[in-house]
């Protein structure tokens, strides 16, 4: 379940640039009651972008702003207070991984679901069903 951070240099603090994507799929992990899951955990990463500050924009102007992107298969965080628990904790993330004076309207935090069907790992589509049996044969 990848994960993209898009910010612009030297918005998040160094050490920010390395912990955000750990930070992140921990708050994943969690918001999906799969803490302790080998499975759930090891199809769970991203990337950092970091670029230069004038290429990010908003409202069409310049603009600070960092995007967290999750994509998921459409049975992930299937709950509304799911996902609130998840944009909660990223935005708190960001928060504290960036250097002062970033302004919380400049954390974007967006959930993108693939079609049943539509996520895979090399070669191999996976269906709801076939998630939620591969992760409940992990969990025993």
């Amino acid at each position: 379940m990848p994960i993209t951070v898009t910010a612009p240099q030297g918005v998040l603090t160094p050490a920010g640039e390395r912990e955000i994507l750990p930070r992140l799929s921990a708050a994943l992990i969690e918001a999906s009651g799969a803490t302790g899951n080998a499975f759930f955990t090891a199809i769970v990463g991203g990337t950092v972008h970091i670029l230069p500050p004038h290429h990010i924009y908003a409202g069409g102007a310049n603009r600070p702003v960092v995007m967290v992107e999750l994509k998921l298969p459409n049975i992930g965080l299937g709950s509304l207070e799911a996902r609130r628990d998840f944009i909660t904790a990223a935005a708190s993330i960001v928060a504290d991984l960036c250097v002062p004076g970033h302004r919380s309207e400049n954390t974007w935090i967006n959930i993108v679901n693939a079609p049943d069907g539509g996520w895979g790992i090399g070669d191999t589509q996976f269906t709801g069903d076939a998630l939620i049996a591969a992760a409940t044969a992990a969990a025993h």
